[in-house]
């Protein structure tokens, strides 16, 4: 297969991302594990802007990489000095680097309101520049910044840019989509036409602020460009960048170029989640091929096809990528989706059987009162073994009582809570006092139960979420309360509805400690 180079920014361009900052570890771990994928290029940072950038480069030259080459980032010298005294390029040449990528202005409107210099100036700018570079590095590439909006303000203009980046000795020349407004038709027009005049070799560079990044990136391959940058997850400026993770699949899955190291594909899902991971970003569910919902499946029709060829409603396995089919539940399933998800916990069923109609039925009757159990697979699983026999009541609670005061003289408020329940047939009373009444009745019913369910020790509440289910019917209307769970190696997540908060959340923690010992004693 033909082969594609991908050059990863994210440790430089995605760092620029609204929120998101990486220590020196951080990019050190990030660059080891783009080195594990098969990364061709790693951008590290800009040398001359900032100190972290220039420690990372000195810890750089300490690593050893089995494929990857790190790249320095920097701009073109300033007008009226000399290439050797240029403070950025001195930096550049001195990091230790084997490959440096430079951008330079091609569209005169930069040229003449940006750097207020002639355009004449501006070519021996980034001649200079290269040719520096090149007496000092082994690769060095040009970033034809914002390329395509100066082709098509001045087209001769912007092909003498790129004329000057080869006379300097640039080895490839990325063209640029930097405000990212250009349109995949556009980008290929435009490819064709500089092929024509000047040849390559050219890459693509492009941004996402017309959501088209990835298009615009697969056009350019189309076209001929054999080198194609971006960052993992999109992460960048503004919209941020051509992501990785969905050009790098189709590339390799539709278009049959060889983008990796063999194998790696299948990990593109678990390279997304490391670096949502380690630069603390909430993960985006429905990212294509990644995502937690690339691959998820919730109407009843679609579920019973899936389950007779997965190409009836997806476009690849998600195996491919290292992802995962999931079956959603809800008032949409189907009783395909019910035997399906039965299977998951060991529980044969058959999608005709009065048992499945009767979940079905218990779903759809509370899905219309507010519930949602796509997110809350431990309250599902808890319902389905109630409807088919293998339910076993762990506990009777004989009610609970929560007061919340606030004492005169005291800023805190003072949260108590006293629940009655039995195990067994012996009965137990608890008080306990917490931040707050859900924390307060956790606190109750762990001191009831631990003495007869010890696991009850390693689980943990991890997020709680409330959500109005119906707002017209304002202070009165229902709430939905999502709770998330862990007992160290097992995530689960559990909902309650009700017009009464604290019920509510009684009812998701309830069932979501009840599941946990389940659990337990299903280990």
């Amino acid at each position: 297969m033909p082969r594609v180079a991908i050059y990863d920014t994210t440790l430089r361009d995605g760092s620029q991302g609204e929120g998101i900052s990486f220590s020196i570890e951080d990019k050190i771990k990030i660059a080891r594990r783009l080195d594990e994928a098969g990364i061709d290029y790693i951008e590290g940072g800009w040398p001359a802007s900032n100190p972290k950038d220039i420690a990372f480069f000195e810890r750089a030259r300490e690593m050893k990489f089995a494929h990857a080459r790190i790249a320095a980032f920097g701009s073109t010298r300033r007008a009226r000095v000399r290439a050797e005294e240029d403070n950025n390029l001195r930096r550049l040449a001195e990091s230790g680097a084997p490959v440096v990528t430079i951008f330079g202005k091609t569209w005169e409107f930069h040229v003449t309101e940006a750097l207020r210099v002639s355009l004449e100036q501006n070519l021996e700018m980034i001649a200079d520049s290269v040719r520096y570079l090149k007496e000092h590095i082994g690769e060095v590439i040009y970033d034809a910044e914002h390329f395509f909006d100066g082709y098509k303000a001045n087209p001769r203009y912007a092909l003498q840019t790129l004329k000057a980046a080869l006379e300097g000795g640039a080895d490839i020349m990325a063209l640029c989509d930097t405000n990212g407004g250009a349109l995949p038709h556009e980008v290929a027009e435009i490819i064709r036409a500089v092929r024509q005049e000047i040849g390559g070799p050219l890459g693509i560079h492009a941004h996402n602020d017309s959501e088209v990044a990835v298009a615009n990136s697969l056009a350019a391959v189309r076209e001929g460009c054999l080198h194609v940058q971006g960052t993992v997850n999109g992460l960048g400026e503004r919209c941020g960048n051509a992501n990785l993770c969905s050009i790098i699949p189709n590339l390799a899955l539709k278009m049959g170029f060889e983008c990796l190291r063999e194998g790696a594909v299948q990990e593109i899902t678990s390279l997304a989640a490391y670096v949502n991971e380690v630069a603390n970003i909430v993960p985006n569910d429905r990212q294509p091929f990644v995502g937690q919902s690339a691959f998820a499946h919730k109407a009843g029709v679609h579920v019973d096809a899936i389950l007779k060829h997965h190409s009836t409603y997806e476009h690849i396995a998600p195996e491919w990528v290292g992802n995962s089919r999931r079956m959603l539940v809800s008032e949409l399933s189907g009783g395909s989706t019910v035997m399906q998800k039965a299977r998951e916990y060991h529980i044969e069923l058959d999608k005709n059987s009065p048992e499945t109609r009767a979940i079905l039925e218990e779903i759809m009757r509370l899905e219309n009162q507010g519930y949602a159990f796509e997110g809350a697979e431990g309250s599902f699983e808890l319902l389905l073994r109630k409807h088919t026999g293998s339910y076993r009541k762990l506990f009777d609670v004989k009610g609970f009582r929560v007061i919340v005061e606030k004492r005169p003289g005291e800023e805190e408020m003072v949260t108590e809570a006293t629940l009655k329940l039995s195990v067994d047939g012996r009965e137990t009373h608890t008080v306990a006092e917490g931040d707050g009444p859900v924390h307060a009745l956790d606190s109750a019913m762990r001191k009831a139960l631990e003495e007869f369910y010890p696991c009850l020790s390693h689980i943990r509440l991890t997020d709680f979420k409330v959500r109005v289910v119906n707002v017209k019917d304002g202070t009165a209307a229902k709430v939905r309360v999502m709770t998330e769970s862990t007992d160290g190696s097992a995530s689960w997540s559990t909902v309650g509805v009700s017009t009464n908060i604290i019920e509510a959340s009684w009812e998701a923690l309830l069932g979501s400690v009840e599941y946990g010992i389940l659990c337990a004693g299903k280990k």
